[in-house]
């Protein structure tokens, strides 16, 4: 299972846990199981179109998704969530 990092912000859906491990092969099959588990958590991270909002970046075993919702998981992935950070 994908071991998922879950920031400070969204932590209020998981009842305070900080990590959770969850089933899926890709990156969105992880995000909707994780909303089975804790109701109202892909609403935070997806927008009306299903895409990952512009304000989150995931990022797995340190790396950037590139492929977004369709990066591949391995079996004992660690995915984190951060806020991405703008500029100008």
């Amino acid at each position: 299972m994908a071991n998922i990092i879950i920031p400070s912000l969204l932590q209020s859906f998981t009842d305070g846990k900080s990590r959770v491990e969850v089933p899926g092969k890709t990156l969105r099959q992880a995000i909707e199981n994780l909303d089975e588990i804790y109701p109202g958590f892909a609403e935070r991270l997806l927008d009306e179109d299903g895409q990952l909002v512009p304000e989150i970046l995931a990022s797995i075993d340190g790396e950037t998704a590139h492929l977004g919702l369709r990066q591949g998981l391995a079996e004992n992935s660690e995915v984190a969530f951060v806020p991405a950070i703008g500029g100008g």
